[in-house]
């Protein structure tokens, strides 16, 4: 398990979740309403890009696609950058976001999930490379361009296909500087 900083308390009496940007209704949810929403099984495997793979993990949690229907998103609406405790930050195109296989993690192979494994609630995105799959994960932004998370700012590749083995790749400069709404 790998994180940079330290892994954060999360009180979740004051945890909130948020979807906004460009969709038609933004909102907000706490704690004890993202776990009355549906939820969905996802067996996959992940791939770090330190070169690692952990082969038939089984994640549970709600269907990304279920709050992006929620939300609405508008025509505009093409990347989505993911916010995570600590202001941690990572960026997708809607095609590879709105999957039926992405989930708000919160339980692996029947277990809930650790702090240090970014419970309690983390992104699961497997197709791509697992930073992708932010850990303490608190809302998203609905995007009309892209917009370099944080590891993305720090070299890591836009995108993190782990066939196409793309790891690394600085992105443009002059979209790091203008960033979200």
């Amino acid at each position: 398990m790998l994180h940079y900083g330290t892994v954060p308390a999360i009180d979740l009496q004051g945890w909130r979740f948020t979807v906004r940007g460009a969709v038609e209704r933004p909102f907000e949810m706490d704690w004890q309403e993202l776990l009355s929403l549906p939820r969905r099984k996802t067996a996959c495997d992940i791939h770090c890009v330190t070169r690692w793979s952990r082969y038939d993990n089984v994640f549970g949690g709600v269907p990304v696609q279920d709050l992006l229907q929620r939300a609405g998103v508008r025509a505009e609406g093409r990347f989505v950058l993911v916010s995570a405790e600590q202001g941690f930050t990572t960026n997708l195109p809607l095609e590879d976001f709105d999957r039926p296989e992405n989930l708000l993690a919160l339980t692996h192979d029947g277990e809930p999930l650790t702090p240090e494994h970014g419970g309690p609630v983390r992104l699961l995105v497997p197709h791509v490379y697992f930073w992708k799959s932010a850990k303490w994960v608190k809302g998203f932004e609905v995007l009309d361009e892209d917009y370099p998370g944080f590891w993305e700012q720090n070299g890591y590749h836009m995108r993190g296909d782990p066939w196409a083995e793309e790891r690394f790749g600085r992105p443009d400069p002059v979209r790091m500087r203008r960033g979200p709404r």
